[in-house]
């Protein structure tokens, strides 16, 4: 099979195509002839040299992926549902840039109704990872406020929608001007420009003094600090990633006084049988959201995988140096 290969860490021009065998379904698995692979962070993380891959998991970058079951563990596909020729997407710990990937039954959903092979793979990623730290260590509710920080990048999409969805009030932060309207325009009810204004100065003047329930933080760092600030009483701040840096300091006497909670996780090492659960909280809640247009996957670039260009050797080298320079507005994806 044709593969994207890491050919050495360094920058996205280390993004090479390959061959590789291809690989078998083994116990409680199936094997997806893959449409398309989703592009995110943590690929780039690995690219780089700073995202280690799971003990057991393919060097193959690519943690989510669409396309159609051609095999696999009988047993577990009829208990879950699937059957050879279904469409399917898929999380999976490593693997997604190819045109064949093992993925385990438990972390395959259906593409939902509507939607192409390149839309599906744009979801699993995030859609797992905003379940389980918004509404599962998050524990947001209807009627409380959601403080998402990059509301443009494909988690912050993806936030917006399900949180709105949920009947939460949603905040967003972003880099410019038009990026604030792009958040408006997926449904945010406000959006700060964090380069001219002071996002926990607009909190509490959005919120009347309160603060927010629950932050989405992407970038940890010295914005802990504020964000601590930035909470209401019996807030809960999410940490998924430290683009800022992994050091904070913030006034534990604030977190005691308000009863506030500081949490994170990442998603990729964690087992099957959680992302399970995540599955089918999504398959439960959420497919039926995008299957009757409530949420929308949001594309900003579909690239051919192995396609060189603009110097670069691949597509989805193409993909990663483009989600370098922070312009996308969602999700990037690389078809086969």
């Amino acid at each position: 099979m044709n593969v994207i290969e890491i050919q050495s860490y360094g920058a996205p021009s280390v993004l090479v195509p390959g061959s590789r065998p291809d690989p078998v379904a083994g116990a409680g698995e199936l094997l997806i002839r893959v449409s398309a692979s989703g592009i995110n962070r943590p690929d780039v993380l690995q690219r780089t040299g700073h995202y280690p891959v799971p003990p057991g998991a393919s060097d193959i970058p690519g943690l989510e992926v669409a396309g159609v079951v051609v095999s696999g563990d009988a047993a577990a596909m009829a208990e879950a549902g699937f059957a050879v020729g279904d469409r399917v997407c898929a999380l999976v710990a490593g693997g997604g840039y190819a045109q064949l990937c093992v993925a385990p039954v438990a972390q395959c959903l259906p593409v939902p109704k509507g939607l192409t092979d390149a839309e599906a793979a744009s979801l699993p990623e995030t859609f797992f990872t905003v379940w389980s730290n918004v509404f599962d260590r998050g524990r947001l509710q209807a009627g409380e406020t959601l403080l998402i920080q990059g509301g443009t990048s494909g988690i912050g999409v993806t936030a917006i929608q399900m949180a709105k969805a949920a009947g939460a009030t949603v905040i967003t932060t972003a880099g410019s001007d038009d990026k604030c309207q792009a958040c408006l325009a997926l449904g945010a009810d406000h959006a700060i420009n964090y380069k001219t204004s002071d996002f926990v100065a607009e909190v509490k003047r959005l919120t009347g003094g309160v603060g927010v329930n629950v932050i989405l933080d992407m970038v940890a760092g010295d914005y802990v600090a504020r964000e601590v600030e930035a909470l209401a009483e019996d807030g809960r701040l999410v940490i998924i990633a430290v683009q800022g840096g992994v050091k904070s300091e913030f006034n534990a006497g604030m977190v005691l006084r308000r009863r506030l909670t500081i949490t994170g996780s990442t998603l990729r090492p964690r087992p099957v049988a959680f992302k399970a659960a995540i599955a089918q909280s999504l398959r439960t809640t959420v497919w039926p959201w995008i299957e009757s247009g409530l949420i929308k996957p949001v594309i900003h670039s579909v690239f051919g995988a192995v396609e060189a260009g603009g110097g670069l050797p691949s597509g989805a080298a193409q993909a990663h140096a483009l989600m370098e320079t922070h312009q996308h507005v969602g999700k990037l994806v690389v078809t086969w």
